[in-house]
This record gives structure tokens, C-alpha cells and sequence, in this order.
């Protein structure tokens, strides 16, 4: 499909872009307080609905698995985090909202679909919610209380299966992990077990030298070893690796972009990496056979 410009319509900054499962609707977020839906075919793109319900900036978007349906989460300023489901064609209803952040909550990833519907939020307040549907409709609570004290800016979900285990083996309960980036400058990983999130890398992992902007946990390829991306306020990405369950975790400097780097985001395969730099530049990277990272591309405006 060739590259097209979508006009959002939004009145502020767009602070995120979210893909649904099949690659025909985006939803965006915006510091206007709203949530766009677009529509997208080959020859253009329409805006579908607006969602409101925020009170300040919107930060990020997410859409759940669609074996739950159409829903979508959104985070914001404003300490709220929303559930949006579609009842009817882009009708937009407000499913359940969550108050139980005292400020911003900056980041938002709903788990592995084999976990359930099951979404993790970070906040300025220094938690980490994790909220999990229940059969009856309602919603069960588990926090991870200051997961980094002076503010959580970013959580991303393990891949369900276990490093190294045959994706479908099905045996084996899936795995819950967490890893999360903060204003302490370190990334932490957690695990959930007996019920109770606990810190899963110790020390926390701590190479750069100013606030995480955006951890990614990369997708597993079936191989014993879990990676994980950084990006900071340094101009700095950082691979982490873990070579086997209970190992430490190992991190190597991707590159200095001497620019505040925003965002990092895996293929679906997990063998290429996308970094947002703060001079509006995407860059593809992709691990060579002998663990070396290279630049394979740019992604034009």
C-alpha cells in the first residue's frame, strides 16, 4: 500500500496513533481531549467517529483483541483511563471508566489475548493498575504501588508464551510479565505470581541518564532469550536482553540520537524496530547475525 497522508481533523498535538487488529480503522489521540477514529482503505481515509470523555490531553490509545470485540482504552491527563466499546457501526459507548489514578496516567497496553482482557496503565502518580474483565462485566483491580516513585511513563506486556516454549504447546499457564520505563530513568520488569506483581530484574536496569520515555517488550520468535527496547529523554535506545529465565538482564546502546527519543515499537515478527526521535525522524533497525543492530531504513514524511 503506497504511504498516504491522513488529515486527523484534530485542533492540538496528536500525542498517539494506534493500527485495530486488521489494519482498516487508526485511532488517534490528541491534546484537543479527543479520540478520532479513521477509517482507512487504499484509496483514502474518512473519520469515522469522535470520542468524548477526556478532560485534558489524551496520551495514548489502545485496541484490545477483537475476540473481545470492538473496544478501544485511552489514557489521559486528566488520571482517567476510558473503555470504549462499539455497539453498533461506529457508535461509541463509554464502557467503564477508571478513576483510580491521582494524576496523569501516561501509558496504556492491554495484555496478550490468551491472558484475557486485561489492560496495564502507568501514572505520574508513581503506580502501575492493571485491570482485568471479569465474566460478570465487572472489572478487577491489581496495582503495582510505586513501581517508580516519581512517575510511571510507560508499560508494555511479555509475549504470553514462555521464552523458548513452542508457541500453540498450550500446557503451560501463560506468562504474565510487565516491563516499565519512569522519571527514575530505569526500567523495571515485573512478574505477576501467586497474585501478587513483583519486581522480576534486580538491580533495575539503569543505563540511561534521564527519564524513560518508552519501553517495548519485542514479540517472542520462539528463542530462549527476551528482549526489550528503551527509549529516553538521553537521546539513547537501549536493547535489553535476557538469555534464559532467571538470567540478568544485559542492555547495549542502540545508538545516540543526540534528540530526546520518544517512542520504540516492534514488528509483529519482532525482528524490526522502529524508534521516533525528537527531529521527527523513524528509523527501521533490524539484528544482524552476529548481534549487531543496524539502520536497515528511514521512514520518509
Amino acid at each position: 500500500m503506497p504511504a498516504q497522508k491522513i488529515e486527523t481533523g484534530h485542533e492540538d498535538t496528536v500525542h498517539d496513533v494506534a493500527m485495530d487488529y486488521y489494519g482498516k480503522r487508526l485511532a488517534t489521540a490528541s491534546s484537543d481531549t479527543t479520540i478520532k477514529i479513521i477509517g482507512i482503505t487504499s484509496s483514502g481515509s474518512q473519520q469515522l467517529a469522535v470520542l468524548h470523555g477526556h478532560k485534558g490531553p489524551v496520551w495514548e490509545v489502545a485496541w484490545a483483541h477483537p475476540k473481545f470485540g470492538s473496544v478501544l482504552a485511552s489514557c489521559s491527563y486528566d488520571g482517567q483511563v476510558i473503555i470504549w466499546k462499539e455497539g453498533n457501526p461506529n457508535e461509541w459507548l463509554q464502557a467503564h471508566v477508571f478513576n483510580d489514578h491521582k494524576s496523569s496516567v501516561n501509558s496504556i497496553a492491554w495484555a496478550p489475548h490468551e491472558i484475557g482482557l486485561c489492560l496495564a496503565c502507568g501514572s505520574s502518580d508513581g503506580n502501575i493498575s492493571i485491570f482485568t474483565a471479569r465474566a460478570d462485566g465487572g472489572w478487577d483491580t491489581t496495582r503495582i504501588d510505586q513501581a517508580h516513585p516519581v512517575g510511571v511513563t510507560s508499560v508494555s506486556w511479555a509475549p504470553s508464551t514462555a521464552p523458548g516454549a513452542l508457541v500453540g504447546s498450550g500446557l503451560l499457564d501463560p506468562v504474565q510479565k510487565l516491563a516499565s520505563g519512569g522519571c527514575d530513568n530505569t526500567v523495571k520488569v515485573w512478574k505477576l505470581s501467586n497474585g501478587t506483581w513483583k519486581m522480576d530484574c534486580f538491580p533495575a536496569l539503569h543505563m540511561h541518564n534521564d527519564w524513560v520515555r518508552d519501553v517495548a517488550w519485542a514479540p517472542s520468535l520462539g528463542l530462549p532469550k527476551s528482549t526489550i527496547a528503551s527509549a529516553s529523554q538521553d537521546g539513547k535506545v537501549v536493547i535489553w536482553t535476557c538469555a534464559k529465565e532467571g538470567e540478568q538482564w544485559e542492555g547495549k546502546i542502540l545508538k545516540d540520537f543526540k534528540t530526546p527519543v520518544w517512542r520504540v515499537s516492534w514488528s509483529l515478527t519482532g525482528n524490526l524496530l522502529s524508534v521516533a526521535d525528537g527531529n521527527n525522524n523513524v528509523t527501521l533497525w533490524k539484528e544482524a547475525v552476529d548481534g549487531e543492530w543496524q539502520q536497515v531504513s528511514t521512514v520518509e514524511p
